[in-house]
């Protein structure tokens, strides 16, 4: 059996042998008919019209043969080639759906990832928003603190200062206590001035 690749020259080379043998036959009548021409004679002459006849009508029927069968190769070759791309679409259609599918899967992954990614963010955004919160809070706290310090400072340094000037106050207080009981006691050691 022949390659696929060598049936192809053989057609060929058949179709060429063909028409070969057709050409030949019409060139055989032209020349029978020309010899009978030149020889003159109606007898030589219609054999040859006949003959020329008969041999150009099967020449149109090789020709007519040849015809068809190149008609038929080439709706054979036209068949081949519409199942070949009809092969060459269902794989890229299929290839079409994986890639699309993969695709699809990525975007999904990625859409997937996004979702968290905004989730996380929300809820970074929640802590930070709540510690700010507290910070402040704590701020607030500590400016209070710190004035109620200072309050507590100033009143502490008032009291101080009160208590120092009380403390002087004692003593001189005390100083006067003492003067009047010297006094006191220098005026009751006068008896006789009491009497008198």
């Amino acid at each position: 059996m022949a390659s696929p690749t060598r049936a192809p020259a053989a057609r060929r080379r058949q179709r060429s042998v063909r028409l070969t043998v057709a050409v030949v036959l019409l060139v055989v009548a032209a020349l029978l008919v020309l010899g009978a021409i030149l020889s003159g004679s109606w007898p030589v002459l219609v054999p040859a019209a006949v003959a020329a006849v008969v041999l150009g009508a099967a020449a149109a029927r090789i020709t007519h043969a040849e015809l068809l069968e190149a008609r038929r190769e080439a709706a054979r070759d036209r068949a081949e080639q519409a199942q070949a791309y009809r092969r060459l679409t269902e794989q890229r259609t299929a290839e079409q759906k994986s890639f699309t599918s993969s695709m699809q899967a990525r975007i999904d992954a990625h859409q997937s990832t996004i979702t968290e990614l905004e989730d996380a963010l929300t809820s970074a955004q929640k802590r930070a928003a709540e510690a700010t919160r507290k910070v402040n809070s704590e701020a607030r706290r500590a400016d209070l603190a710190e004035r109620q310090g200072q309050d507590t400072t100033e009143r502490l340094e008032e009291a101080e200062q009160r208590a120092a000037e009380a403390i002087v106050r004692v003593a001189e207080l005390e100083q006067e206590l003492d003067t009047l009981r010297a006094e006191l006691v220098a005026w009751q050691a006068m008896p006789a001035r009491k009497h008198a």
